[in-house]
């Protein structure tokens, strides 16, 4: 097996809120991030799922230093990059690229699509003009893009071919690991379907690593290798996409998965409906985070956070009914 690429330990992002002043309490934090653990491993596509709010963008921003995680270490090709320096980082920046969300706000709309392409080149100070358009060349190649494309605006594409813009961005210094940010949802089924593939595509060109962020169960499951489910700013489960789909653990994840729709029209799935709202990360539940919906709660679901455990090998849940003497050894 291939050692770890990324290795994320005990990783935070707080937010502060305003202090009330007639009250003696402590200000309050959003908890985004709420001491997440995992590693990604050369070559394979990681993913983070989970519902709006839950805090996965926010933890793939974070573990990048787009914005500065609270606390916890993000080991990167054996080095931890929350200790470098803002220059020893963007040397580092060339090797963790990202595909944000929205194709087009990410692009500046003032510049071409050959000035977009070359500004990371130009920041990095890679080649002459003559090797820069050589390799700009090469990206709108390989991104299914013409070179009459380059002179124009992000304005005169459509959202598949802004993504195709966005992701041949993210490869001109050609990464080691990529973020995706949930680079599909904005686009039309069809074409989800066209972007997927040419990640895949690139992957296996480029020996590239992927974080896929998604809330598209269905799409994770054709797209990743090893699976991470949070809810409410914690990671609730790891497994290999076809054991979390067989067999999920974890209430939440097992909640998940019956919501996806099913094509044949014969099979009734089994719906879990859960009861009451997401809590505020704001008042996050003491104990598991997702005690005050869970079916099988216990009492000391109410008071004790449970940890991720590994309940079986390559399978890890943070759940109390596997929380035993015999339920495994703690993982990170």
């Amino acid at each position: 097996m291939s050692e770890p690429l990324l290795q994320v330990e005990h990783l935070k992002k707080y937010y502060p809120l305003g202090k009330r002043w007639f009250t003696k309490s402590q200000q309050q934090v959003v908890k985004a991030v709420d001491d997440i653990s995992f590693s990604v491993l050369q070559g394979e596509t990681f993913g983070l799922v989970g519902e709006s709010g839950c805090g996965k963008s926010t933890a793939g921003r974070s573990l990048l230093r787009l914005i500065e995680p609270t606390s916890g270490k993000v080991r990167f090709d054996g080095q931890d990059i929350t200790l470098l320096s803002p220059e020893a980082l963007r040397q580092k920046r060339k090797d963790m690229q990202i595909v944000f969300q929205d194709p087009f706000s990410s692009l500046d709309p003032r510049h071409t699509v050959q000035r977009i392409l070359e500004e990371p080149l130009i920041v990095h100070g890679v080649g002459n003009a003559k090797e820069r358009q050589g390799i700009i060349s090469r990206l709108i190649d390989v991104v299914g893009l013409t070179h009459s494309h380059l002179q124009r605006y992000p304005h005169q594409f459509s959202g598949g071919q802004r993504q195709r813009i966005g992701i041949a961005r993210a490869l001109s210094l050609q990464p080691k690991l990529i973020v995706a940010d949930e680079p599909v949802s904005a686009l039309d089924v069809s074409i989800q379907s066209q972007v997927i593939n040419l990640l895949q595509d690139l992957q296996e060109e480029f020996g590239l690593t992927y974080i896929f962020i998604a809330h598209d169960l269905s799409v994770v499951k054709h797209i990743c290798d090893r699976i991470a489910v949070m809810y409410l700013g914690r990671i609730v489960e790891i497994a290999d996409k076809n054991k979390l789909y067989a067999t999920p653990q974890h209430p939440y994840t097992k909640a998940l998965l019956s919501a996806v729709p099913e094509p044949d029209p014969d099979i009734k799935p089994q719906r879990i409906i859960l009861q009451g709202e997401v809590p505020s990360p704001a008042n996050a539940p003491v104990g598991c985070a997702f005690h005050t919906r869970c079916p099988w709660v216990m009492d000391i679901c109410r008071s004790m956070r449970p940890e991720l455990m590994q309940t079986e090998p390559g399978h890890l849940t943070a759940c109390h009914l596997f929380s035993g003497p015999d339920a495994g050894e703690k993982a990170i």
